[in-house]
């Protein structure tokens, strides 16, 4: 992220940069002409030298006399202070003012003696290879009747002149970086000059953050004046409506915090908005993460995802209840409406969450309750209307053996009606213990206890050669309703009787496990499927109800174990497969060990 800096430091480099840029192009364009100045003068110098010498020269050439010409050379090019060189059209060089000739190399490849060659004066400069100097060479053709019989080339070093230039840009640069030292301070100084009024208005303007009621000077600059009026005003504007929309969100806080519904507002690409901390319970999320996420991510569920669409495109309320997976599997209502600006405009949807677990759970379970109930009584009653209308239409006094046999299917539908009222009747007077917290509590060895529940169900157990074998410690005490634990104990133990085999054998055992009692009744029966293992605890609830009421069973029994334990602030489970068995364990506080 690129930060910001303050308006000084936006001039001021500004300024001393396109002063710095216009002093080096001033330098770089003086030192170029200077260079250039010096250069051209030399060159022209040397060019007149060699057209003087020209005769001279030339009159050693025709004949050629190489040891007069290389004399000469040397003689002119020591009183010059000149280096002169004489190459004939092939390239060899016959004299020189500074080197034998015999032993230099052919000059033919040199830039300057190829433009001489070609009949114009040529010029380079270059390092040399024979002095290691930088030299400047000027070579000029020697004509005879329009043929060019020689070359002659003088060169001059120029370290001289660089030296010169050097010594002139240093001065120039000296003066440069006086002139831009004192510019620098003026643009400084000019740069603060312009920024100070921007700079009190910011710091006033900064106090519109805590106090609108703070008001900006004018500066003396007119546009900056016309500026500071804008903000004021911008500042009484902002106040009144900022009160306005403070006043507004209070009440709106106000509404949603104290609401038991849980309320989400999602903008048009389903980005959520706002959240209240009744959604969040609902949700079991947290504001802070559910904020600018959209709606998919929080609530992963396709049936609700399509009520939000359809929501979307409707302008009118919808309905629709969701399930919400989680380990609590929650039924969630849904209300939604069109969410609109001031102007009118839709911006979104709102939501309305009621968690109706309880409500829809507690429905299901009235429904099912009403129809076993009415079913369970159905059944016999029906048996002994059947059964007294044909004892009324018996007409023969005599059938003693047919009026006997009716007269006990009777009495045994009356005992199984009978036997469902007390169930029912003790099932109602456990809830109504477990409601008023109104247990009879007393302290019982519970091997002894568990003991005596075996020897009320050891006939039952004994009539099918079951065993029955206990695990339990003889030496802890318990505080607890003696008859409730008992009635417990023999429900889970005369239904591990009913659905074992023959010849098989249960087990009680009990332990201490993360501060609870454990009383586990354990059978290696028919067990009972998957499905059925969330329900197992709900009245009239049967898993094969052939076979229930074959054994005698009403249907309420581990609904009453579960209504003991809870009586107890425990709680009782169920772990089973089809074929292997099942155990039925009840939880006891801690709290209940003496």
């Amino acid at each position: 992220m690129r930060k910001n800096s303050k308006l000084i430091w936006q001039l001021y480099p500004s300024y001393f940069f396109i002063i710095i840029i216009s002093l080096l192009a001033v330098l770089l364009y003086s030192s170029h002409f200077i260079e250039n100045f010096f250069l051209e003068r030399t060159e022209k110098d040397l060019i007149v030298r060699g057209k003087l010498l020209n005769n001279q020269i030339s009159s050693f050439l025709t004949p050629l006399n190489s040891k007069s010409l290389d004399d000469l050379c040397k003689k002119i090019g020591k009183s010059s202070s000149t280096r002169i060189t004489v190459i004939l059209p092939t390239g060899k060089v016959i004299g020189d003012s500074e080197e034998d000739p015999s032993l230099m190399e052919n000059h033919l490849n040199r830039p300057e003696i190829l433009t001489a060659i070609g009949g114009t004066v040529g010029s380079s400069i270059r390092d040399s290879e024979t002095l290691k100097i930088r030299m400047m060479y000027v070579s000029i053709p020697l004509f005879l009747k329009n043929s060019i019989i020689a070359v002659l080339r003088i060169s001059l070093p120029i370290t001289s002149i660089y030296n010169t230039i050097d010594k002139i840009q240093a001065r120039i640069i000296r003066i440069g970086f006086f002139i831009a030292l004192i510019a620098s301070i003026l643009s400084f100084f000019v740069s603060k000059w312009i920024s100070k009024p921007i700079e009190e208005m910011k710091k006033g303007a900064a106090l519109f953050s805590s106090n609108l009621k703070h008001r900006l000077h004018k500066p003396f600059i007119a546009e900056f004046a016309e500026l500071a009026d804008s903000m004021n005003q911008m500042a009484y504007k902002l106040e009144k409506q900022l009160n306005a929309v403070k006043s507004q969100k209070n009440e709106y806080e106000a509404v949603l915090s104290g609401m038991s519904e849980g309320v989400i507002a999602i903008d048009l690409d389903d980005k959520i908005l706002n959240i209240n901390n009744a959604a969040c319970t609902i949700l079991k999320i947290f504001a802070s993460d559910a904020k600018t996420k959209s709606i998919q991510e929080v609530i992963r569920d396709a049936n609700f995802h399509a009520f939000i669409k359809k929501a979307a495109l409707s302008n009118i309320i919808k309905e629709s209840d969701f399930i919400l997976y989680n380990p609590d599997d929650q039924i969630i209502n849904s209300v939604s409406a069109p969410l609109c600006d001031a102007s009118d405009k839709r911006i979104g949807t709102i939501l309305v969450l009621n968690d109706v677990s309880k409500i829809r759970n507690l429905e299901k379970i009235r429904k099912d309750f009403v129809a076993n109930v009415s079913h369970e009584l159905r059944t016999p009653l029906t048996a002994i209307k059947g059964f007294v209308e044909t004892l009324f239409d018996i007409e023969d006094e005599n059938n003693k053996e047919d009026r006997k046999r009716f007269l006990k299917i009777i009495i045994k539908h009356v005992n199984r009606l009978d036997s469902i009222l007390e169930d029912l009747l003790a099932l109602a007077k456990i809830e109504n213990r477990d409601n008023k917290k109104d247990i009879f509590l007393e302290e019982k060895n519970l091997k002894n206890l568990i003991d005596t529940v075996r020897q009320i169900v050891q006939a039952k157990a004994a009539a099918k050669k079951i065993t029955i074998e206990l695990f339990v410690d003889d030496q802890i005490i318990i505080k607890i309703d003696k008859h409730l634990i008992e009635q417990a104990l023999i429900n889970l133990i005369d239904n591990a009787i009913k659905y074992s085999k023959k010849e098989t054998s249960i087990q009680i055992a009990t332990c201490i496990k993360d501060n609870e009692l454990l009383i586990s009744v354990i059978d290696n029966g028919t067990g009972i499927p998957k499905k059925h293992l969330s329900r197992i605890f709900e009245r009239f609830y049967r898993v094969d109800k052939a076979r229930s009421r074959e054994l005698g069973g009403t249907g309420l029994g581990l609904s009453i174990v579960k209504h003991i334990a809870t009586a107890h602030k425990g709680r009782v489970s169920v772990q089973s497969m089809p074929g292997k068995g099942s155990t039925f364990t009840i939880y006891l506080p801690a709290t209940v060990i003496v």
